[in-house]
């Protein structure tokens, strides 16, 4: 008999137990996603209205009603973008264009920063106005960002306006990437609407790999190392020594890009596997030797966006090289506020900012002076390149996770003047298996090329349909046994 109490539970939004894609739920809802979309699968206008429609319950159950601010920004934009592609004066599609950008901004403004400010106001004026409490709507970071490049697209008729709102709405609410990126541009996505499903081998191949891939980096590496030792760091840092505190930032370190490109692999694999390519989104960011080739590799379809719709309308490298590193400051430190209301992220930014005007200018000094290494000295710059990057980029990941400037500083204090190396053994004692597993995760990050990769997705590519099923199957009860009881929300959930 049929708990129909229960089953509308499981159905209904629940903000204690929002839907991820390691989640039980997301399984059954996949299958059954799967199953009706391959049911219509020769429609365009069905694969259009199935998708959609599971993509905006998929939103509803992570976030609840906020789903109709996806469909809210799916009616001003698809309208706004045609007048102003219809409109003749530039001042008009200029007004409509800056019009977009404020609905957009205001929106994101908001829910994401309003308390921020309040705060902010309350300490300047000894004020007392209350905070609002409101609950950020999951996702709208990055599907504001992807309304803003496509308004911003049209109007420099790079891109025209589509003429279907299902298409648009298709486009906003795309399941795999809605929550958390990767930020997919609608001159990239919208296209491949139209072209009829076919699903080959090689995207059999390569879907099943990321989506294993990706879930093995999110549920086996990144969720145990947190939940058993990083937490435990950061929560007080005061409580540990300095080699615990620097161990636990190596740990963040890995837990951040596993748990993001885990998730960002999962969405490109499902993608995949309903007939859209999705650029990835990580390309082994840690083997930078500096910081701009890091910028190029981490979270690439941000970084990108920024680049493209803020550092270069802002002047770019065009106006001389002050005017370019203020351009490179101002990016960094509104991509770190993009991130949350908070001074860690903006301080966390700016430190990127003025690390990137540092290599901007060892670049043109080495331009300049024709520098160039080889044999022997260009290996060892590059290795060290990579180990000053990783550990600039571990020190900066200090403010990005810290609750505070106080527990920020006071983990770098222990790393500085508490370190006790003597009780690595005690150490590695108790946490066994969590440095095994950072041992693995650094190993198969370094070591692993884009070439292993494509075997790996050749190989998957050449299992028939039942093997495929097979191995997806017994790596879900793999992933049961080894998951931990405790779910454990993607960091960049909050974003």
């Amino acid at each position: 008999m049929i708990d129909v109490t229960k089953l509308l539970s499981t159905l209904l939004y629940d903000p204690k137990d929002p839907v991820l894609f390691n989640s039980a739920f997301f399984f059954y809802y996949f299958a059954i996603f799967l199953f009706c979309y391959l049911a219509v699968s020769g429609s365009k206008t069905g694969r259009v209205w199935v998708f959609t429609l599971f993509s905006l319950y998929f939103f509803y159950k992570a976030c609840g009603f906020y789903v109709g601010l996806v469909i809210l920004s799916a009616i001003v934009d698809f309208n706004l973008s045609r007048w102003i592609y219809r409109a003749q004066q530039r001042s008009l599609r200029m007004f409509l264009l800056v019009f977009s950008i404020v609905i957009n901004i205001g929106l994101l403004f908001y829910f994401k920063y309003t308390d921020f400010f309040i705060g902010i106001v309350n300490e300047v004026t000894a004020g007392h106005i209350r905070p609002l409490h409101l609950l950020l709507p999951i996702g709208i970071s990055f599907y504001t960002f992807e309304n803003l490049s496509y308004t911003i697209d049209v109007y420099r008729k790079e891109f025209p306006p589509v003429d279907n709102f299902m298409d648009y709405l298709f486009f906003l609410s795309f399941f795999p990437k809605l929550m958390m990126g990767p930020i997919v541009r609608a001159a990239d996505f919208i296209p491949q609407i139209s072209q009829p499903y076919v699903l080959d081998r090689e995207d059999i191949g390569t879907g099943m790999y990321l989506i294993i891939s990706g879930l093995f980096k999110k549920i086996v590496i990144s969720d145990f190392i947190y939940l058993n030792f990083v937490q435990y760091i950061f929560d007080d840092p005061s409580k540990h020594t300095g080699l615990e505190c620097l161990l636990g930032v190596y740990g963040y370190a890995l837990v951040i890009y596993c748990d993001f490109s885990g998730y960002s692999d999962m969405a490109i694999g499902i993608a995949r596997w309903t007939g859209f390519k999705i650029p990835p989104n990580f390309a082994t960011p840690y083997q930078s030797a500096s910081i701009t080739e890091f910028w190029r590799r981490w979270h690439i379809s941000l970084s990108s966006w920024l680049r493209d719709y803020l550092y270069i309308p802002l002047g770019g490298n065009r106006k001389g090289r002050v005017r370019q590193y203020v351009n490179l400051a101002l990016t960094m430190l509104i991509g770190g506020f993009w991130h949350g209301a908070s001074w860690n992220f903006i301080f966390w930014g700016g430190l990127h900012g003025v690390a990137l005007g540092l290599d901007k200018v060892r670049i043109d000094w080495l331009k300049k002076t024709g520098k160039v290494y080889t044999g022997f000295s260009k290996y060892f710059f590059k290795v060290l390149g990579i180990l000053i990057t990783f550990h600039f980029v571990c020190f900066c990941w200090i403010f990005f996770k810290a609750s505070s400037f106080h527990d920020a500083w006071a983990l770098i204090h222990q790393i500085a003047y508490d370190f006790q190396p003597g009780i690595w053994y005690d150490l590695y004692q108790g946490y066994t298996a969590v440095f095994a597993l950072m041992l693995l995760g650094f190993a198969l990050h370094f070591v692993t090329a884009s070439g292993g990769q494509q075997v790996m997705e050749k190989t998957m590519a050449r299992v028939p349909v039942w093997g495929s099923v097979a191995i997806m199957v017994v790596f879900i009860w793999l992933l049961i046994q080894v998951k931990s009881t405790q779910p454990m929300i993607p960091i960049y959930f909050q974003f």
